[in-house]
């Protein structure tokens, strides 16, 4: 399995103005985004960024506008030092979460509540939390639903059918925000005592809110840390079911890991629907190319059905 280096982003101060930016970083931070910590020592919970009756109000969204009017050294600055805080706060969680390792789920935002695909994705999740912990992108389709699944792993299987009732009711977050979330917390409600899950979204794609499914959630201001990151946590494994560009993205951004990684560091890549990945994005024959003669061979897997993908996630010492 993949070992989980450590990470770390340095900022250097070399000059006495390098010093005194970094100094009144945080003064701007929270200038402009009341509660935004560039030192906090843990990871957010879906409280603290939906922490607004209105959406509109919320942390999360004023965060969002700040990152998209930020301009100057002061303001990147902020941005750095907190993802560099978020950061380690992620590497403190993953080392105490215990478990059989964090496995990925990545697949489509688009998968609306409801349909077979949103359902697929938070049996995959369920199907995942009974060994491991669940990882994904943090926002809505299938994230929401994978962390979902994950957040419900201990719970009887019809509480999640439950939940996936309620929720479908409102099946997307366009229009509202507000009533997309308020039935997420109905749901909430039918796992009081919630398996770990973990969600990695970034205000990079603010116009997507993340999901409160996930019981831990390491927001980024830069997207390409955060992509980074996600993949590189996932030491277990992680499972892409149909998706478009982000989704190809990480396919072969893990493949690459993979490609060049250490035979003892290499991790399960498991893609779910053989159609898809063969006639509408043919991703599968470019990776089975890419990993042929190469230690990850033996671990990318083309299935069919969550189920068959689950079995081919095995918890480390099994």
């Amino acid at each position: 399995m993949r070992s989980t280096r450590a990470r770390s982003v340095v900022v250097e101060c070399r000059t006495d103005d390098d010093r005194a930016l970094e100094a009144g970083a945080g003064a701007v931070a929270t200038g402009h985004v009341a509660g935004l910590d560039i030192g906090r020592t843990r990871l957010y919970t879906p409280g603290e960024l939906y922490d607004a009756p209105a959406y509109a109000d919320s942390f999360d969204s004023r965060a969002y506008h700040w990152a998209l009017a930020t301009s100057g050294p002061a303001d990147a600055l902020a941005e750095v030092l907190h993802d560099q805080a978020i950061d380690t706060a992620l590497g403190s969680w993953v080392a105490a979460s215990g478990t059989g390792g964090l496995v990925g789920v990545m697949g489509g935002h688009a998968a609306d509540r409801g349909t077979p695909a949103y359902d697929d994705a938070a049996r995959l999740g369920a199907l995942l939390g009974r060994d491991h912990v669940v990882a994904t992108g943090g926002g809505p389709g299938a994230m929401e639903a994978a962390n979902l699944g994950g957040r419900m792993a201990a719970a009887p299987p019809a509480a999640l059918a439950e939940a996936l009732r309620r929720v479908a009711d409102v099946p997307s977050f366009r229009p509202s925000v507000d009533d997309w979330a308020a039935a997420a917390r109905e749901a909430l409600a039918l796992a009081p005592d919630p398996s770990p899950s973990l969600g990695v979204p970034t205000w990079h794609y603010g116009h997507e809110p993340p999901n409160l499914f996930a019981t831990a959630i390491a927001k980024y201001f830069r997207n390409a840390l955060r992509e980074a990151i996600l993949l590189m946590v996932c030491d277990a494994g992680i499972v892409f079911l149909p998706g478009a560009g982000g989704t190809v993205q990480e396919i072969f951004q893990d493949a690459c890991e993979n490609y060049y990684a250490a035979d003892e560091d290499v991790a399960p890549m498991v893609l779910v629907g053989r159609r898809y990945w063969t006639e509408e994005l043919p991703a599968w024959p470019l990776l089975r190319a890419l990993a042929r003669g190469r230690a990850m061979e033996q671990h990318v897997h083309l299935v069919d059905t969550v189920e068959e993908a689950a079995a081919l996630v095995t918890p480390r010492g099994r």
